[in-house]
This record gives C-alpha cells, sequence and structure tokens, in this order.
C-alpha cells in the first residue's frame, strides 16, 4: 500500500502523497476502514434475518438477495476509498496497512459463512480460505511482535478481487433459480469457475506471503 518506512508527524500535517507512514490512527481512511467492518453485520442482517415481515415490506422477501449483493458491493467498494484517501493524503498507517486487509477478510469470511448456512456453498472451499486466513494472520502476528508491518502483496489483492466477485455471483444464484431456469445453469457454471479461481489464488497468495516473507520465522 505504501513504502515501509515510518515517521512520525508531531504537527499531524499529512506528508506529501505516498511518502512515509503517518504515525496515527484516526484518518479518514482508517475511519472507512473501521465502517466497513461495522457495515458487515447489516450485509449479514439484510440476507438472512426476516426484516421484510418485521417492517411490513413482504413484496421485498424475493429481492433479498439482491439487496444483499448491492451492499455486499458497495461495502467491498470502501476498500478502493480507504485505499486512495490514504494515498492522496499523504496518510498510510501501520494501523490501516494491519486493518484493510482484516476488514476484507471479515467481510468475505462473513458472507462465505452465510451462503453455507443458505446451503449454496459446501463448506470445504470456506475451510481452505479460512485455514489460509489464520495462518497468514498468524504469521503477520509474528513479524508483527518484530517490529514489522506487512502490507498485503498483488497477489492477495487479487485473491481478495476474486472473492468480493464471487460472493455477489453466488447470491444472485438464489433469485436466478427461481425467476429464470433456464439461466440458472449457466450463472452457476460461472460461479462455479470463480469460485475455483479465488482457491487457486487463495493458496498461492498464501504461499507467496509467507515465502517472500520467510526471514520473520527463521528464529520461532
Amino acid at each position: 500500500m505504501a513504502p515501509d518506512s515510518k515517521e512520525s508527524y508531531a504537527s499531524g500535517k499529512p506528508t506529501p502523497a505516498g511518502q512515509g507512514t503517518v504515525d496515527k490512527i484516526l484518518t479518514p481512511a482508517n475511519v472507512v476502514t473501521m465502517i466497513r467492518i461495522c457495515l458487515v453485520p447489516v450485509f449479514v442482517v439484510a440476507l438472512i434475518s426476516p426484516w421484510p415481515d418485521a417492517f411490513g415490506l413482504a413484496f421485498l422477501n424475493p429481492w433479498k438477495a439482491w439487496i444483499a449483493a448491492i451492499i455486499f458491493v458497495v461495502i467491498s467498494c470502501t476498500d478502493w476509498l480507504d485505499g486512495y484517501l490514504a494515498r492522496s493524503r499523504g496518510e498510510v498507517t501501520d494501523f490501516g496497512k494491519f486493518m484493510d486487509p482484516l476488514a476484507d477478510k471479515v467481510l468475505v469470511v462473513a458472507a462465505l459463512l452465510v451462503l453455507i448456512e443458505l446451503g449454496s456453498l459446501p463448506s470445504w472451499p470456506v475451510l481452505i480460505i479460512v485455514a489460509r486466513e489464520f495462518i497468514v494472520s498468524g504469521f503477520r502476528l509474528v513479524a508483527s511482535g518484530k517490529g514489522k508491518v506487512i502490507a498485503a502483496g498483488i497477489w492477495g489483492k487479487l485473491k481478495t478481487i476474486t472473492q468480493m466477485i464471487y460472493v455477489p455471483m453466488a447470491l444472485l444464484l438464489i433469485p436466478i433459480k427461481a425467476l429464470d431456469p433456464a439461466v440458472h445453469p449457466i450463472w452457476q457454471v460461472l460461479t462455479d469457475i470463480m469460485m475455483y479461481i479465488s482457491l487457486a489464488l487463495t493458496l498461492w497468495s498464501g504461499f507467496c506471503y509467507i515465502w517472500n516473507n520467510r526471514e520473520y520465522i527463521k528464529d520461532m
């Protein structure tokens, strides 16, 4: 996301765009990241709770998956926003480097668990994804204990992008199956392809992450 060098700015003024690391937490980019995490329960509730009936909006029940997919996409797009704010304002922080990928993980894992509950996804792909995230998160904690904050690499970002494409596709399988049975098999195949691409990137990015930073586990 930004260079690894860290500088402390007592004045609180932003550094030139893309330079250094600002030593503070409540930057606009970090606020967006925290809002993104707080919106994850909204997505889950929108998809699996009986809120249309509770609010006398039963006619929206067939559209719950569409609404949830839109919410997921909106939350996902804020990932670009916080990155843009951090770089353009020269306010890249160690907190942001840690929390930004964590926010993505929370959103994606929550969505995958909901898909399992709805019977739209088998559990084994989620086990692979969650295991990878635990391993990488543990590795990042080890590196952090040695004074190193490791930002997400290109393969990790591609992994996240494919996961964030897969989730809305899987969500839309639910209404498509009911509304257009002829399109459903085609959409199912496309969704499965995206799932396998995402799984491949999940495994490869995890391997690259550890291999490229293996010096941090030599003394373990």
